[in-house]
């Protein structure tokens, strides 16, 4: 079956240059260019796999259209934004978003975070509230992110390893929080640090190291071999094999 992909971007050029490259992709791709446009699609109840959401909008802004989508969907949402203090928000202060794309963005890396938001989302995407329940715990489960021996939790801000719930800071929990959600990608600790402290790095390693040690205490078996992140010398960090 053909995967839906609900475009909300406001500029033309933009949004006819994704909307042609992803259905190139394989992908069906609906586009709408204000925020009330897209919240009136959002209360349609239509079907999607995915959400393109660009955060600056005409008419309604798009944090008011993702908090409308949340109201009644876990649908993935991918923000499109060249403001990173924006980003943070969506991604951080419970708005619910699933990943980002900073512009200007490569055609290549936005399929690839397309492609794999859906697949870990795992289910076909609701749009709307009310419908059967086996949608709705499929739903349910997409906010839970499965890693081998450890789970992470989006709602309850928590983790599990093998069934025991994981004590872990609001930091601790954000920090693995962005690398369960982006598998394959590389963080160096100045995008850590903006993502999760939200402020500018200065370059003192000392607060990451500290953190990262702590997390790797309580989620790794063996801290000095960590398993679910690694460390990539030189460069920063990366999540694991530890996809199930």
């Amino acid at each position: 079956m053909q995967q839906r992909v609900l475009l909300i971007e406001d500029d033309e050029d933009i949004s006819r240059m994704v909307s042609s490259y992803l259905a190139k992709e394989g992908y069906e791709v609906e586009q709408v260019f204000d925020g009330e446009a897209a919240e009136r699609k959002v209360r349609s109840g239509a079907a999607y796999d995915l959400v393109l959401l660009d955060l600056m909008l005409p008419k309604r802004s798009g944090m008011d259209v993702l908090q409308s989508i949340r109201a009644g969907s876990l649908v993935p949402v991918l923000i499109m934004s060249a403001k990173d203090s924006d980003v943070d928000k969506a991604l951080g202060l419970g708005f619910g978003a699933d990943d980002y794309i900073t512009k200007p963005f490569s055609m290549i890396e936005l399929a690839a975070r397309v492609k794999a938001a859906i697949r870990r989302a795992g289910y076909a995407a609701v749009g709307a509230p009310g419908k059967e329940e086996p949608a709705a715990a499929a739903e349910q489960q997409a906010r839970v992110i499965p890693l081998r021996g450890l789970t992470v939790n989006l709602d309850t801000f928590s983790a599990q390893k093998q069934g025991e719930e994981v004590k872990l800071t609001a930091k601790e929990f954000q920090i693995l929080k962005l690398f369960a959600a982006n598998p394959g990608r590389v963080y160096t600790k100045a995008q850590i640090y903006s993502l999760v402290w939200e402020d500018d790095y200065y370059g003192d390693e000392n607060v990451i190291n500290v953190h990262m040690r702590r997390l790797r205490e309580k989620i790794e078996d063996d801290p000095s071999h960590p398993e679910y992140i690694k460390t990539l010398w030189g460069i920063g960090y990366k999540l694991g094999d530890v996809l199930p």
